[in-house]
């Protein structure tokens, strides 16, 4: 006999729109605390959810909610993943400039991508919407949501900053690189020098999400000319600027460092979360993979801004970062060492390890 709460679950696909709603409010907490209840006969509970998904706002945005919380599961994961016309709804929400549950929609997004499957957004095309993306593709569409509708700027609903973890995860593969670094037809930009202006950006999710993405295409080291180009990406210094801080230099170092890092305010604050700033400085190292990559860091002057990063932040994963990376930059091309500061001489058996985040 099933009970009370298997009778509620029942309620899901109830022709009744105020039970449906009144189900689906009472449901939403039991999804992170008993996700079994959703999975019986043959997930039907969740098929049910992803067609609440289309209904009215309040019931979608629980059925949201819920799936979100459900699609920790690998079961549901994939069942999710796997749903060609579920995906397209997804998509079609998160371009609908006045769907007010767009946040969500990245959000559940953000879990969808730890599948395999979701690298299909990678070639899947789609309808072009209207004042969104003139692209038919659908990683297009949603690099432009991102883009343009930062702060609500297209959606006043949504703000579309977990969808940076989407591409977070996206760069993890090689397939996902490969867009990232690719000049796109329909604006003839390559994608990832779309995200760097984000990178001290108010949202702590936007920011980690684009820092997780940057580093992750920077293990393409083919790629690190067009990173490195004032002309292309120009990524040092949006990767710099969250590292630094308010700290003055000498005239000499100054004098070369990077138009963006010179005279700095004196309320010059450098990211509050140490973990993306770890990523940041993670990035650095592969950046110093090859001898150009390196000699170009030295001759902007990125030691002293590490040197400050390491003396200002009392986290030991950031020191430890920082570390790594001095002991690349002050290597000389034969293998010495010259003039580093004593507080970074210790040896690490791993320079070289970068683990990926998300």
């Amino acid at each position: 006999m099933p009970t009370e709460l298997e009778e509620l679950v029942e309620f899901l696909h109830h022709g009744n729109t105020q039970i449906r709603q009144i189900a689906c409010e009472n449901l939403v907490g039991f999804s992170s605390t008993h996700p079994n209840l959703f999975k019986h006969h043959q997930l039907l509970p969740v098929q049910d959810l992803k067609l609440l998904v289309r209904d009215y706002t309040p019931i979608a945005k629980n059925a949201l909610t819920m799936l979100i919380n459900l699609s920790a599961d690998e079961e549901v994961l994939t069942n999710l993943a796997d749903d060609d016309a579920f995906l397209e709804t997804l998509i079609t929400k998160l371009t609908n400039i006045k769907e007010p549950n767009a946040d969500d929609v990245s959000m559940l997004f953000a879990n969808l991508v730890k599948s395999d499957k979701m690298k299909r957004l990678i070639t899947l095309k789609r309808k072009v919407p209207e004042l969104v993306s003139t692209s038919p593709n659908a990683m297009d569409q949603l690099m432009d949501c991102f883009v343009k509708g930062a702060d609500g700027a297209l959606n006043k609903y949504a703000t579309y900053d977990y969808l940076s973890y989407l591409f977070a995860d996206m760069s993890k593969s090689k397939e996902g690189r490969a867009y990232f670094t690719s000049r796109q037809e329909y604006d003839n930009i390559v994608p990832v020098t779309k995200l760097t202006v984000f990178t001290e950006h108010n949202s702590l999710v936007r920011r980690k999400g684009v820092a997780s993405t940057i580093k992750n295409v920077a293990f393409d080291i083919p790629f690190h000319p067009t990173l490195f180009s004032e002309d292309e990406a120009n990524l040092l210094p949006y990767i710099l600027l969250p590292i630094a801080g308010p700290e003055e230099f000498s005239e000499e170092e100054t004098l070369t460092m990077l138009p963006d890092l010179q005279l700095l305010p004196p309320d010059k604050k450098r990211d509050c979360d140490n973990s993306i700033i770890i990523t940041h400085l993670e990035t650095l190292l592969l950046l110093t993979t090859t001898r150009e990559g390196r000699d170009r860091m030295r001759e902007v002057q990125v030691y002293p801004i590490i040197r400050e990063c390491h003396l200002h932040i009392d986290d030991e994963g950031v020191r430890e970062a920082c570390d790594r990376l001095v002991q690349v930059l002050m290597r000389d091309e034969e293998g010495g060492t010259v003039g580093q500061p004593r507080a970074m001489q210790r040896e690490h058996d791993d320079d070289k390890r970068v683990i990926e985040l998300f």
